[in-house]
């Protein structure tokens, strides 16, 4: 059955007439978007700071924890938020941002890549894999990181990111390897052809139309979905790829696609945990101020991402 207090959600926002995504232009859902986070996300828990950082070129920021060694070099989780690669920026994800900083705990780099349709597909994978790209190699101006403990990490479109520039960087000269990589229901099949995209299209938040919508946005060509820089599953070697835990949730359209990756991840021999919330839509893991199972959610990705970082 769908998490009671996730069909709560979803009748207080029809009650609202929230309006769905798919009705508004990219500047009225993105200024929804970060309107709506004051009422689901929860109080952030502490930092040592969050500052403001310009890496390769894309304006980023940089979370560290407070625990720590003093003067010990830190792992760094590289994240790349959610939101259809058109909404979403910096600040609808700062407390999920703080969170994974303070719990992994790990300094947390989050990077506010270009979005569509004013920039369309591939400039978010150029920005995110120049970010990745320069964390590893010590050139983005980090001080104090561990490039040997290096993850990225996002969530939804982030996740798909991830997944990407994980590619992206497999096997580059002269850098080394990531240490993880965290995909929180991430899209990972641009042709959007799984079963969960007709079990569950309609009714639960991120809808079928919602899904075009972002889709003619990012990636009007059909040609483009076929792209493994769109789409990860369909990638023609997936060895050798960091250890990954992939979390889906059971109510969303994209669930089948992240099981779908964590398969294939798995048969090329890579390392993966599947964790699938079997009651839950897409993009609850920001919304532990009314789910209670987002907070379950963020501490089991910080357990894993705690263990991956420190054995590097």
């Amino acid at each position: 059955m769908l998490d009671p207090q996730a069909r709560a959600l979803i009748q207080l926002m029809a009650e609202r007439g929230v309006p769905p995504t798919h009705t508004l232009s990219p500047a009225d859902a993105r200024a929804l978007y970060r309107d709506r986070r004051a009422y689901t996300q929860p109080e952030p828990p502490p930092v040592a700071s969050a500052a403001d950082v310009d890496v390769a070129g894309v304006r980023c920021r940089l979370y560290r924890p407070a625990s720590g060694a003093a003067g010990a070099a830190q792992p760094l989780l590289v994240y790349f938020h959610g939101g259809g690669w058109t909404i979403g920026d910096l600040d609808t994800h700062d407390v999920l941002c703080r969170q994974l900083c303070a719990w992994t705990p790990a300094a947390v780099l989050a990077v506010d890549y270009r979005l569509a349709p004013e920039h369309r597909f591939p400039a978010a994978v150029d920005d995110c894999v120049a970010v990745t790209r320069a964390v590893l190699s010590g050139s983005a101006g980090l001080a104090g990181i561990d490039t040997a403990r290096v993850a990225v990490g996002g969530d939804s479109a982030g996740g798909n990111l991830a997944a990407v520039t994980a590619l992206a960087v497999r096997g580059a000269a002269g850098l080394p390897p990531l240490a993880h990589q965290l995909l929180i229901y991430p899209a990972t099949d641009m042709r959007a052809v799984a079963p969960s995209h007709r079990a569950n299209g309609q009714g639960y938040i991120l809808t079928a139309d919602s899904i075009a919508y972002y889709r003619g946005h990012y990636t009007p060509e059909p040609a483009q979905w076929n792209d493994s820089r769109a789409s990860p599953l369909l990638a023609a070697d997936l060895k050798g790829l960091p250890p990954a835990l992939v979390l889906t949730a059971g109510y969303d359209p994209l669930r089948d696609e992240g099981l779908q990756y964590a398969d294939a991840l798995s048969e090329a021999g890579n390392r993966v945990q599947y964790l699938c919330f079997e009651r839950q839509v897409h993009g609850f893991i920001t919304m532990s101020r009314v789910l209670d199972e987002a907070m379950t959610a963020v501490r089991a990705c910080t357990a894993v991402l705690g263990q991956a970082l420190r054995t590097g």
